[in-house]
């Protein structure tokens, strides 16, 4: 895979193009990763963009070989043998081992009788030479090889431990270890592994062992990096231990998530993500009766109901917040008349912006009784269950609205996102055009055609779509943003990097108090990659992170840039306020996956120095 990708960004426009897979661990964490948060992204009019060259949210791995993507049944049989292939591994690891790190199978040695073999104690070992010593210790574990085989796990450990009073081999605890784990007395085979590591502190076998045993004491973090660990040393060869670091990375992240969920206080995301969710939808005129000339009660819900409309139009994170205040006030005073629909709209909009996805959809499906022509209700419950995984019942949603108002190109375009998600391209794009045909000035229609025609692999035709809209929309920086995306991922980055420049400047003259960040993270990204400048795309990703503190894709941008450079540290950091940022549980899981792997990363550095060009080429976010 190539150097990072920009995502294409927060911006209405659903795009996800899918990751192909590939057999490295690393790849397909990030795939998972980012594709859960394309969906979240897209579903809210924010949009993160990965390309078959590479995963672009929070990744970095080294070029190699694309493979091709399968087919469901191709990717059934893959599974299976990746399944059979981790019990292989498994059932190997568990073996005690019979010869001292030997590379080659040890040829078969005769296990004498029991009566054969020394008795040894405390007291009688002290008796003995060195080479005697040396001796009982082999015959004991090759007997002790031969118990465990037979299952006889308590005469095992005997054995072992008896060869262990004669010498302290890491062999002989890691094969003692064995035994407890076959018998589930998982804290002695921690204590057996972890005198195996005092004595060889890379030693494969006593690091899974130990990492198994932690995992089923459930101290998940300090399995994940044993097994992290045994991936690195392995050069990423055991496939048990790859598939248990994807396994606990979500665990993990998700015991995380849950916890931070339940103590968190709720407040909205970036205005980048806030904007961009109002802007997918067509700008309509407030309704009469809440225009700035009409007199209303001072103090009523309606009053309430009109200053959190005029808020919205500041386009800036206190006129967000003022304008959640206002609406909740609103339906608190009540007395809204015609317009009660409406204010449970946007309450419930806004609850859904702050991640209350029940409370959001009890308001949406509120408003729609009240007023179930009000077409954007539906629309935004459709969402919300897209969200919630539910594509079924957002269909049933949009099917219901096109009955109320067929000629609304808002549920169009927003049934599109769904079909875009799904993968249903040719779906999408007759969707994408009807939205078209209905309204003409909204862009991101345009935009978004433009996209599914790549995606379907109709380059010539999406080239000419966006040349097209950049002469119909000249000021509009979305399109310029949007337009340096598509020609990044063509690999085309010096006349990227010109349209991210003429959106950045677009956006400056155009939004000077809210600017939309996303064309400087994405010049950035297209910079360094074009460069290999980490400094100066880390300049203009700090840029974007003083103007929108709050910027999700920036924060996760700048860790990416400072894992280039090898600041672990520092890009830890930046994962963790990707987290705080998460508007969901959801997106919080997704977040805190890389967190807790960079974490991983920084923990093997620091306690093993020797391993850190190891660590490095790994790539493990």
């Amino acid at each position: 895979m190539s150097n990072p990708r920009p995502s294409i960004p927060p911006g209405p426009p659903a795009v996800a193009i899918p990751v192909d897979q590939s057999s490295s661990l690393w790849e397909r964490i990030s795939t998972w990763v980012s594709e859960n948060k394309a969906v979240v992204y897209t579903i809210a009019g924010v949009a993160v963009v990965f390309t078959g060259a590479g995963v672009v949210y929070y990744l970095n791995t080294p070029a190699e070989p694309q493979t091709p993507r399968l087919s469901k049944k191709e990717r059934r049989k893959r599974k299976e043998a990746e399944r059979k292939a981790a019990e292989s591994q498994n059932n190997v690891a568990a073996q005690p081992e019979s010869k001292e790190k030997a590379k080659e199978q040890p040829k078969p040695a005769a296990v004498e009788a029991e009566d054969e073999l020394p008795t040894i104690t405390e007291e009688s070992v002290a008796n003995l030479t060195t080479d005697q010593r040396n001796e009982y210790a082999d015959r004991l574990k090759r007997a002790g090889n031969k118990a465990y085989g037979d299952k006889a796990y308590n005469k095992a450990i005997d054995l072992y431990s008896q060869a262990i009073l004669c010498k302290k081999d890491p062999i002989y605890y890691s094969n003692r270890a064995a035994c407890y784990s076959a018998l589930s007395e998982w804290q002695k085979v921690v204590d057996d592994t972890t005198t195996a590591l005092s004595i060889d502190r890379v030693y494969l076998k006593a690091i899974n062992r130990r990492a198994k045993a932690y995992e089923e004491l459930k101290m998940y973090r300090d399995a994940l990096v044993g097994y992290t660990l045994a991936c690195i040393i392995d050069n990423f060869q055991n496939q048990s231990a790859a598939n248990a670091v994807e396994k606990l990375l979500k665990v993990v992240a998700t015991e995380e998530a849950q916890k931070r969920m339940a103590d968190r206080k709720q407040t909205l995301p970036s205005h980048t993500f806030v904007n961009n969710y109002f802007v997918s939808f067509r700008a309509k005129p407030r309704p009469a009766g809440l225009e700035d000339s009409d007199e209303l009660p001072a103090g009523s819900g309606k009053e309430q109901l009109r200053l959190g409309l005029q808020a919205l139009e500041k386009k800036t994170s206190t006129g967000y917040e003022e304008a959640r205040q206002a609406f909740d006030k609103a339906i608190e005073l009540g007395d809204l008349g015609e317009f009660e629909g409406l204010a449970y709209n946007m309450r419930g909009t806004f609850r859904c912006l702050l991640g209350a996805h029940e409370e959001a959809m009890a308001d949406l499906t509120k408003s729609i009784e009240l007023d179930p022509s009000m077409t954007q209700s539906h629309i935004k419950l459709a969402s919300m269950r897209l969200e919630q995984g539910d594509a079924d019942k957002a269909f049933e949603d949009f099917t219901t609205a096109l009955a109320a108002n067929d000629k609304d190109p808002d549920i169009y375009y927003h049934r599109a996102q769904l079909h875009f998600i799904k993968g249903e391209f040719a779906e999408a794009a007759k969707d994408y055009q009807m939205s078209m045909d209905l309204d003409r000035d909204f862009i991101f229609s345009h935009i978004q055609l433009g996209v599914t025609q790549y995606k379907m692999g109709s380059m010539a035709s999406s080239l000419a779509t966006f040349r097209r809209t950049v002469k119909n929309f000249p000021k509009c920086p979305d399109v310029y943003n949007y337009y340096g995306e598509l020609l990044l991922d063509m690999g085309q980055v010096n006349e990227a990097i010109e349209k991210f420049e003429t959106a950045v400047e677009l956006e400056s003259k155009n939004n000077p108090g809210s600017m939309n960040v996303l064309p400087l993270v994405n010049k950035s990204l297209a910079i360094f990659q074009m460069k290999q400048d980490s400094a100066e795309a880390e300049k203009l990703c700090q840029k974007a992170l003083e103007i929108d503190p709050e910027c999700d894709i920036a924060v996760a941008t700048m860790a990416q840039l400072l894992l280039q450079r090898g600041n672990i540290a520092e890009a830890l950091t930046y994962f963790r306020r990707a987290a705080d940022l998460a508007r969901t549980e959801f997106e919080m899981i997704n977040a805190l996956s890389y967190s807790e792997a960079t974490a991983c990363q920084l923990k093997i550095q620091e306690e093993y120095p020797e391993l850190v060009s190891k660590v490095r080429s790994a790539n493990l976010v």
